[in-house]
């Protein structure tokens, strides 16, 4: 291991979700915190009141603030001045934290108290929070404040280093991008046969079944899902569409309303029979999904990025994976179209048909997208990820306050 006194290290996890709470993040930093725990690391969880779990957890959890406002502060202030951990690790998305902005200052509070604390942030996304309804640049503003008082930044792709970099982030900050993992291993349940699951959807092996797997979210570009597989059916192809996961997840308050729209929209395009809901499923089922479909589809508005643990686990499983153009796909030269993804336009559900088609028709393209997917999803192995960020940790360390 990795602090150079070979001493055990404490790190407390700020974050606004951890299982049983559903979401991404939830699971992300429970996987990264097993993973650590060998390394000379003693992790903790630090959360809200809304976390609780009827049966012990693997690591530490302190639920001590009742929500995201600015009396947090208060609540992650006395609890951080009475633990005093090693290193501080914020997972970051403003979704989680209520959308609002309170957690952003929380480095410049510590340090401003010079409490010999570290504080490492990940930013799992630059989404900005919403704050109150005229904040206009403040909003990004708060982002910035968290990284630039952070001592290092992890981003999960390498396109947010450079937009942070861009923004002017200081040098004196440690800026660097780990990868995601996949939250869920490919491992079906024992008695899985890819038939009998496909049958379950009254897909053979002349229908195209697709799978979606996360929350119903507007930045996932359902709508243009719906529509593509809409245009499909009106062509005559067979195709089914599984929605995998619970609708709304325990973080962002903006899923509910957009998981409407999509119930809606399934109904005015006459889809009922063809799409389907599982609600929230085990591991092992979602591999088993995964496993049983002819593709994933996740068409992001923001185009294919690293950022996302659905599409990371979808490779993970060589499931082939459908996705969107990036704004600049020079900043991920992971991703190449047509070799270990296929890629339509974004908001553009046209094109996202005409790219389904393109694969459905194309017996060679489907195997390729396969063998390309299983290489492309060794990049993101949990071993590495976990010694990447405890080398990191030690760095930190040995910066000022």
């Amino acid at each position: 291991m990795l602090n150079s006194k070979n001493l055990l290290l404490n790190v407390t996890f700020l974050t606004g979700e951890y299982p049983p709470m559903q979401g991404g993040i939830a699971d992300y930093t429970a996987h990264l915190l097993s993973h650590l725990a060998p390394l000379q690391i003693n992790p903790t969880v630090l959360t809200s009141q809304r976390w609780h779990s009827p049966q012990p957890t693997a690591a530490t959890v302190h639920a001590a603030t009742p929500n995201w406002g600015w009396r947090s502060w208060l609540y992650l202030a006395h609890h951080l001045k009475t633990h005093r951990p090693d290193i501080l690790h914020i997972q970051y998305q403003a979704a989680m934290y209520d959308l609002g902005g309170w957690v952003n200052w929380l480095p410049w509070y510590i340090r401003l108290r010079r409490w010999p604390i570290r504080i490492v942030t990940t930013f799992h996304d630059l989404r900005v929070p919403y704050i109150f309804p005229k904040a206009g640049r403040l909003r990004w503003q708060s982002m910035l404040a968290l990284a630039r008082d952070s001592h290092a930044v992890i981003c999960t792709d390498h396109e947010n280093v450079v937009r942070l970099k861009q923004a002017g982030l200081d040098d004196s900050v440690i800026l660097q991008t780990i990868p995601l993992g996949s939250n869920i291993d490919p491992y079906p349940p024992a008695d899985f046969d890819r038939a009998i699951w496909r049958a379950r959807y009254q897909a053979d092996n002349n229908t195209l079944l697709l799978t979606y797997f996360g929350f119903l979210n507007e930045s996932k570009g359902g709508e243009e899902l719906i529509e593509s597989v809409a245009l499909l059916r009106q062509r005559g192809l067979a195709v089914r569409l599984v929605l995998m996961g619970g609708e709304v997840g325990d973080a962002d308050p903006t899923n509910a309303g957009y998981a409407q729209r999509m119930r809606e929209l399934i109904k005015q395009y006459d889809l009922t029979e063809h799409v389907y809901f599982t609600g929230y499923i085990t591991p092992s089922e979602v591999s088993a999904h995964l496993l049983a479909a002819d593709a994933m589809v996740m068409p992001y508005r923001e185009g294919i990025s690293f950022r996302r643990t659905t599409l990371v686990t979808a490779l993970r499983h060589g499931c082939p994976l459908i996705s969107t153009e990036p704004f600049d796909l020079s900043l991920i030269p992971e991703v190449r179209d047509g070799e270990n993804v296929l890629l339509a336009r974004r908001h553009d559900a046209l094109s996202l048909a005409e790219t389904l088609t393109r694969f459905m028709d194309n017996p060679i393209l489907r195997y390729k997208l396969t063998a390309g997917a299983k290489l492309l999803g060794q990049r993101f192995e949990w071993s590495h990820i976990a010694q990447t960020t405890a080398q990191l940790y030690d760095e930190v360390m040995k910066t000022t306050y």
